[in-house]
């Protein structure tokens, strides 16, 4: 085992139910299904296949000889027929129905399609976790005055919990995003070689309504309400690129979000969680690294890579196929899948024991709003008798002489002193006091953090309310 490669994604990132999605017994367990389902289809429309052969197929949907096909395999170089083979060989009354009429697309491609919606309603459920608990982070926090950043450079003060709203509100559309996606899958169907049905139409003598209900009776079967109109010998490979879209939709909201909480960690305002014996760093034993939004950070890069496959492959194939799609998708589709499951645990996991240092922003917030308190000073001088020109002139001198203590000496903001001890202003410190309240200065920050969880947040956890609050293990 030590000896070979193995893949991170699996060792040591993501979920055990995502892995099972994308597992081989999964996968071929449906291919299984779907022969099923074709068959009892093509029984009920008329064809000579019996029940004793249907309920033989049944009997072994999961005992699956993955060593016995993959010796078929090496012999016939056919990925499909090697199944067909082994599944022939475990069901000898049944053999001469299974992937009657069928091409290699039927249960590759119509497999695919499965997997993926499952796939993607398993990250449909963990983002709404997500969400949950972000939502629960932000209301919590929504009036907790923060310094706000444009540029990275001090602005205006916002909440700590209207921040986590940027965050949620990326995140909410990316949850939109997927619905809109999932409800937008179709199976591939029974469509034959090259998507004529050409196969079928000659298994029932030309027959095109009994055609066009198997292709609907399949699909019902495997739990699809509908099939693709149109298709070649596979599915429209502009399908495993919306998919990817919308993962990489998810991909960017994290990375941006654990960006911010990264630099917050940096400046001490707020944390992940670091457990009692966690290990910041093999030579500064003090450091409390945020490991997990640098893990969600760097898989996520990842993600955003691999968006480009699915798009070469759809760009590239040729009419009704070709079959360089078949390696690079094997790849490229699970492992988006795999990172971005991961990515989503340890977000899930950060945000149920992110930890916020209140009195760190409140010294951060206090050094910062004489500067953003000017305008408000200047207004309460002009009541006392000030000229309102003259004020904005001294307040301009005194803030630049202000930000030259702080920057060049390393000193404290003295912009208060200097305004107290400018008799121009006419202002005590108990004026000023009255005016460097930073909850004057949050604007509607708590109410938008209100109407946005009422609004955007709510219909998701109501559509969600039987997983909410799960709580997630790490690998490492």
């Amino acid at each position: 085992m030590y000896e070979v490669y193995q893949n991170p994604l699996i060792e040591r990132y993501s979920s055990e139910a995502m892995l099972k999605i994308f597992s081989p017994a999964n996968k071929f367990s449906n291919w299984r299904k779907l022969w099923i389902a074709l068959a009892e289809s093509e029984k009920e429309l008329g064809l000579n296949i019996t029940q004793e052969q249907i309920d033989e197929l049944k009997a072994h949907i999961n005992d699956i000889d993955f060593k016995r096909a993959a010796e078929i395999e090496k012999e016939v170089r056919h990925d499909v027929m090697s199944h067909v083979h082994a599944y022939g060989e475990q069901c000898p009354n049944a053999k001469p129905i299974i992937h009657l009429g069928a091409t290699s697309a039927y249960v590759g491609d119509n497999t695919d399609l499965i997997v993926m919606r499952e796939g993607l309603w398993l990250v449909k459920e963990k983002l709404s976790i997500l969400i949950d608990k972000l939502a629960t982070f932000a209301e919590e926090y929504k009036a907790v005055p923060t310094l706000g950043f444009t540029h990275y450079q001090p602005a205006q003060l916002t909440t700590v919990g209207k921040r986590a709203t940027l965050w949620l509100m990326d995140l909410v559309m990316d949850y939109e995003d997927l619905e809109i996606l999932i409800g937008q899958f179709k199976m591939r169907g029974v469509k034959g070689t090259t998507g004529t049905q050409a196969s079928f139409l000659s298994l029932f003598d030309g027959d095109h309504e009994k055609v066009k209900k198997l292709d609907k009776m399949v699909s019902n079967k495997m739990g699809f309400v509908d099939t693709l109109a149109v298709t070649g010998q596979t599915y429209t490979r502009k399908i495993d690129a919306k998919v990817l879209n919308v993962l990489n939709g998810v991909a960017l909201s994290l990375h941006k979000m654990t960006n911010d909480i990264r630099m917050l960690q940096s400046l001490k305002e707020l944390e992940e969680p670091f457990e009692k014996k966690q290990i910041g760093s093999s030579a500064m034993a003090y450091k409390r690294n945020p490991m997990r939004s640098e893990r969600i950070a760097s898989l996520c890069k990842y993600i955003m890579s691999l968006t480009s496959s699915p798009q070469l492959v759809a760009a590239t194939q040729w009419f009704e196929r070709t079959l360089d799609d078949s390696a690079n998708k094997r790849l490229a589709v699970s492992e988006a899948f795999l990172a971005l499951d991961a990515c989503l645990d340890i977000a899930n996991n950060v945000c149920s024991g992110m930890v916020v240092y209140e009195k760190v922003i409140h010294k951060h917030v206090m050094a910062e709003l004489p500067f953003m308190a000017t305008e408000n000073i200047i207004m309460e001088a002009v009541k006392k008798g000030g000229d309102r020109q003259e004020m904005h002139e001294l307040i301009r001198v005194h803030s630049m002489a202000a930000g030259m203590q702080v920057k060049i000496h390393g000193e404290e903001n003295d912009l208060l002193q200097r305004i107290i001890g400018d008799p121009a202003f006419n202002l005590s410190e108990s004026d000023l006091s009255d005016l460097l309240k930073p909850e004057s200065y949050i604007g509607r920050s708590s109410e938008q953090v209100e109407e946005f969880i009422e609004s955007l947040v709510m219909p998701i956890r109501e559509k969600n309310a039987s997983v909410l609050g799960r709580e997630v293990d790490l690998k490492v």
